[in-house]
């Protein structure tokens, strides 16, 4: 259990992995609903799982379990445990892709790169050289973000990665995560 100090009250918040979230649980991410074995990490507010097109290895997402598609929309318990979900995520992944640091990024809105109507975190574990200029990580993601509305506006089937190997990839995550 870990205790949060959220407005005032302390309140406590399970945040351990829930290691049969993908059988019985559903998740949204804006309008579509995702595979549950696509997710490898949830608590009651927040859940994480694998990037249908990742920019680099581990790129995941961590979004708020209610559809919720502005960041200030989100609610004080509901905005702590995504930025708790995001550095347990965070620091798990680094450490098991021998990275050296962490992008997060949050595109919040339209004219921000936002194309999903959800809040969602973008973690990026990051090497040395994954980008000439640090700073490209940011035009990388604006780009993808373009690439996943027109592909999803367009109703085309998912080519860039299967489901099984989006599963295999969160099966691998969600082993970190074992109580």
């Amino acid at each position: 259990m870990l205790k949060l100090q959220v407005t005032g009250k302390t309140i406590l918040s399970s945040i351990r992995c829930q290691r049969k979230m993908s059988t019985c649980s559903s998740y949204a991410f804006g309008p579509y609903k995702i595979d549950p074995r696509e997710v490898f990490y949830a608590t009651p507010l927040s859940y994480a799982m694998v990037n249908l097109r990742p920019l680099l290895p581990a790129h995941v997402l961590v979004c708020p379990r209610r559809l919720v598609p502005r960041f200030t929309d989100l609610t004080a318990d509901e905005t702590s445990d995504l930025w708790l979900t995001a550095q347990k995520v965070g620091s798990k992944l680094e450490a098991f892709h021998n990275a050296s640091s962490l992008t997060l990024a949050i595109q919040d809105g339209p004219q921000a790169g936002q194309t999903v109507p959800h809040v969602h975190i973008h973690i990026l574990p990051r090497k040395g050289g994954d980008f000439e200029k640090n700073d490209e990580i940011y035009d990388a993601l604006d780009d993808k973000e373009k690439e996943l509305k027109q592909k999803l506006d367009l109703d085309k089937d998912r080519v860039d990665r299967g489901i099984q190997e989006m599963a295999d990839e969160a099966s691998q995550y969600r082993s970190l995560f074992d109580c």
